[in-house]
């Protein structure tokens, strides 16, 4: 996506959203980061684009596998703008139950 290349349907999808400014959220999924992973991040960062890697916050003490999804799936739905109740934003009291 850094470099503009778009050989498939999701990569030409990223693409547009770019060019048109759009919300784009990237969840990178492999660790470690090699350094040309890094700056084809920065670079998509520079351009508006969020990076969230798949890393689950653990200060609201998960219970279950299903917490530690639903932490992730929150944050993208909040990068995104949509409404949810898998947990609270942050700042915000209450949890996922209520």
């Amino acid at each position: 996506m850094a470099t503009g290349a778009s050989n498939n349907l999701i990569e030409r999808a990223a693409d547009v959203a770019i060019k048109e400014r759009r919300t784009l959220v990237l969840v990178p999924r492999e660790s470690p980061f090699s350094p040309i992973h890094l700056e084809h991040m920065l670079t998509l960062s520079r351009l508006g684009v969020v990076i969230l890697p798949a890393a689950p916050g653990f200060y609201h003490c998960p219970q279950s596998i299903e917490d530690l999804i639903d932490f992730i799936v929150a944050r993208i739905l909040n990068q995104l703008g949509i409404e949810h109740s898998l947990m609270p934003r942050w700042g915000e009291v209450g949890d996922k139950d209520e």
